[in-house]
């Protein structure tokens, strides 16, 4: 784990939803290469991507608050297959969403709640934990081996309160990957945080953006491109006291309030009105926070609520963005009124960053294009650069590794 303070440069900032970050390493790294255009354009690469990330991270899925009752059900979309996360009488499940007999698929949506889990084709039955209870008239079926038959069982846990799934079953746990975390944020998060509006991160009609879902990510992850595209975060933002701090699995940024108030009526509405919700301490107040964990989660810790989100892939040059608001119970009506206007001032800097996305992808497919030298203020890039050559390459073929057909 490494971090570092930004260096002493020109005035320039993290933005926020979708939350960017402004790496930086120290004055003397040099910042691998990014990707080669074929990572965000190659459908087989694509492909890799799903087998080989997709398939053995961990995905975010849910909060806790949306599996209130026993019983009660989500569905998320991992790596082109459907995972059905239900609430048990002892905690956590997560299957398949596929019926071992016929292969229908047993929930369409989220489910308020349920006994049982029964696939409405032909009546077979699972208990919450995924064993099958039964099947109508099983004495026809030959071979109905009950113990055999349950449903197929993902791997999921619950980190701070945020649900995650991985269909690797030898996944490393999520929480000892991510042990550093709980004593930089774990203050903000917790099972009892409740959604904010209407939006939820396994909402299927999310935002989908023109870009591949590497760029979305890229984008999040530096601020270099803040001075130019985001002077709403210009203005709010101590660039000068930003830092970052790198590990294995994830990166986390921080990034104090300026104490000039800003020109922008909105902006310093915001400035005059940020207090911290119950839980966090003072010093939280003028601090914003950011967390990417690899490949696809995205958390966001302001001094009002706390904004969760992932990039889903749709084709090669598009993505999803699903996700949600969240505060901490007992919030004071000062501190939902600076969110109301700090949720408006995100949804602005989004507005800007999807455009910013599209005209990259775009751009990207130019015959002949290669990436850049990255400045010390895209480290972020750079590590997350790294961690998609390491999982990608290794199932290239050299011509491919080089940008070539297959």
């Amino acid at each position: 784990m490494s971090t570092a303070v930004v260096p002493d440069a020109e005035s320039s900032m993290p933005e926020e939803r979708p939350a960017a970050a402004m790496p930086a390493a120290g004055p003397t790294d040099v910042p691998s290469p990014g990707l080669a255009a074929h990572f965000y354009l190659d459908d087989r690469i694509a492909g890799i991507e799903k087998d080989h990330i997709f398939a053995r991270t961990w995905q975010l899925a849910c909060h806790e608050s949306d599996l209130v009752e026993v019983g009660s059900r989500i569905l998320v979309q991992v790596a082109g297959r459907e995972v059905m996360v239900v609430r048990t009488n002892d905690g956590l499940a997560a299957h398949l969403n596929v019926c071992r007999h016929r292969g229908a698929r047993l929930i369409a949506g989220p489910e308020p709640d349920g006994k049982a889990i029964r696939c409405p084709y032909h009546g077979w039955t699972y208990h919450l934990d995924g064993s099958l209870v039964g099947a109508p008239e099983g004495k026809t079926i030959p071979c109905l081996d009950r113990p055999s038959l349950g449903l197929f069982p993902a791997k999921v846990e619950s980190f701070l309160g945020f649900v995650f799934v991985n269909l690797d079953r030898n996944a490393e746990p999520l929480a000892h990957m991510l042990g550093d975390i709980a004593g930089m944020v774990g203050r903000y998060l917790g099972p009892e945080l409740r959604p904010v509006g209407k939006y939820r991160i396994y909402d299927t009609d999310a935002e989908v953006q023109d870009a591949n879902w590497k760029v979305i990510v890229d984008n999040y992850l530096e601020g270099y491109h803040v001075p130019v595209a985001h002077p709403g975060l210009m203005r709010l933002l101590d660039y000068q006291r930003y830092t970052v701090t790198t590990g294995e699995h994830y990166a986390y940024y921080e990034v104090p309030l300026r104490d000039k108030p800003s020109a922008n009526l909105l902006e310093r509405a915001y400035q005059r009105l940020a207090a911290p919700m119950p839980g966090l301490a003072d010093t939280d107040k003028r601090m914003w926070r950011y967390l990417a964990i690899y490949p696809n989660t995205l958390i966001d810790f302001y001094p009002d609520h706390v904004l969760a989100w992932k990039i889903v892939p749709h084709e090669t040059g598009t993505a999803a963005l699903p996700g949600a608001f969240y505060a901490r119970p007992g919030t004071s009506l000062r501190t939902r009124l600076a969110q109301r206007l700090n949720i408006k001032i995100g949804w602005i800097t989004n507005d800007e960053d999807a455009e910013l996305v599209a005209r990259v992808q775009r751009g990207i497919a130019t015959p002949g294009w290669g990436p850049g030298p990255l400045s010390r203020r895209e480290a972020g890039v750079s590590w997350f650069a790294d961690c998609i050559r390491r999982d990608v390459e290794p199932h290239l073929t050299d011509n491919e590794a080089r940008g070539g057909a297959a």
